[in-house]
């Protein structure tokens, strides 16, 4: 845990108690201030109480004596509507930030601050972030990996040795991490997403910049430049920033930057481009949009590893990341897929186009514009099996693919098993890429995943047991 030491004997408010919350309390209270905490959830208020916190609404807190309101990310802050506690810290000049905020605040009262690189972007970022943190941690570094993966930031801690935070951050935490210096700025794409919370596209790509516009000015930010977004603030940042600006891509040779071509990593930065590595050599990143991902993961490494043979051998152990393509089992010549991750259309396009011969099951609570995107994929898809509040949408648009409304993961899990196990197809897959948000049946993206994997064990018990 870091101890948040700005606020010894100041009141705090946290408003939200899910993971970054609860750490917020722990690291506020380890650092010596006053935390009043409140959420809907009971468990939750109880967890916070148990830390240290004074529990109550919001309305009841001594906002005249409050220096901060530490927001939880998933709390609307502007769109579509600040939320009352958001207006009620407004009303009485209370500034509001996020766990990001008191990490970066924190980090400047170190004595030997530790370098930071902070990635964000639509999709590949949390593969990107794990791949990053494993390329320094197999080349010697103390690699503290977390932020809106894995840990919360205040979880982590400055380990002896050779340091270094790795920091996936959502454009929610951007928001509320105004003093947040990255060594190394990472943006892997930007497609359409929360737009509800930041109310247009032209919102959302600028929280996007404004990360890369706080990294240190002796440092790097490494952009993938395949998108018109991306590759606009390129264009922008590489004129005014006093960072480093590297562009990265996947397909088109780059005069000066990183790029990946037929599946070979090149390196033109300082030099002509030079072979780095076959990508393909990496199993566990399959896949044009993982190419996109090791490429970015590379070229932000390079100013803390000189040795490119040790960055290739890393990128090639790469264990490969839960919840995104993730192999969770084999049932005959069916291989189950768990890629809970994708929560948007264009995450499920990069592993709709990595099978041939899917059983799709998706849905959920659907993003903006569906999946009319992905028809380029329809032939891929033998069936599709539909869940959650999505399904009827999602149906209306595969009216010429074979699909089913199953409403729920366990019936698409036995039905779409049943089905590929009875195809004539020689290398069947089930795959779960919902191409949705999970709050209308699962917690989030992580139990639903869990519990997909749980139902491909069961089947595989149960066949076991039938023999």
């Amino acid at each position: 845990m870091i101890p948040v030491t700005r606020f010894q004997n100041m009141d705090v408010g946290v408003f939200g108690l899910a993971r970054s919350g609860l750490a917020s309390i722990r690291a506020l209270k380890a650092g010596g201030a006053n935390v009043y905490a409140w959420d809907q959830r009971e468990a939750a208020n109880t967890a916070a109480q148990n830390d240290g916190a004074i529990i109550g609404s919001f309305r009841t807190w001594p906002w005249e004596k409050l220096k901060a309101l530490v927001l939880s990310p998933g709390i609307p802050l502007t769109h579509p509507a600040p939320h009352e506690v958001v207006r009620a810290a407004r009303d009485a000049g209370v500034e509001v930030i996020g766990d990001m905020e008191l990490f970066a605040r924190e980090l400047r009262n170190m004595a030997k601050k530790p370098p930071v690189i902070a990635i964000t972007g639509t999709n590949g970022k949390s593969t990107t972030t794990a791949l990053i943190g494993h390329i320094l941690a197999s080349c010697g570094y103390q690699a503290e990996v977390g932020g809106n993966i894995g840990k919360s930031v205040l979880e982590l801690s400055v380990r002896d040795g050779k340091p270094i935070f790795v920091l996936e951050v959502s454009s929610y935490q951007i928001d509320l991490s105004p003093s947040l210096q990255p060594n190394v700025s990472v943006l892997t794409n930007i497609t359409p997403d929360h737009i509800d919370r930041h109310g247009s596209m032209e919102g959302y790509v600028a929280v996007k910049r404004c990360l890369l516009r706080q990294t240190a000015a002796d440092g790097v930010i490494c952009i993938g430049v395949d998108d018109q977004h991306s590759a606009s603030i390129y264009t922008q940042l590489s004129a005014t920033s006093d960072a480093e600006s590297v562009p990265v891509s996947v397909g088109k040779v780059l005069g000066r930057g990183i790029f990946v071509l037929d599946g070979t990593l090149y390196d033109a930065q300082r030099q002509h481009a030079a072979k780095v590595m076959d990508l393909n050599t990496a199993r566990h990143l399959p896949g044009t949009h993982n190419w996109q991902n090791a490429a970015l993961a590379y070229a932000a490494v390079k100013p803390y590893i000189n040795d490119t043979r040790a960055i290739v051998s890393a990128i090639q152990s790469f264990p490969g990341l839960a919840h995104r393509i993730e192999d969770v089992g084999r049932l005959g010549n069916v291989r189950f897929i768990n890629d809970s991750k994708a929560t948007n259309a264009d995450a499920t396009a990069r592993a709709l186009a990595v099978f041939p011969d899917i059983y799709w099951i998706a849905g959920g609570k659907a993003k903006e514009g569906g999946i009319e995107s992905l028809r380029s994929y329809f032939p891929r898809i033998r069936k599709a099996y539909l869940i959650g509040d999505a399904a009827e949408d999602f149906a209306n648009t595969l009216r010429d693919v074979s699909h089913e409304i199953v409403h729920t993961m366990d019936a698409a899990v036995a039905a779409a098993a049943r089905d590929a196990a009875r195809s004539s197809a020689e290398a069947p897959v089930v795959l779960l890429s919902p191409a949705c948000a999970s709050f209308d049946q699962f917690r989030d993206f992580e139990h639903r995943g869990d519990v997909f994997r749980t139902l491909v064990a069961d089947l595989s018990k149960n066949k076991e047991a039938a023999q």
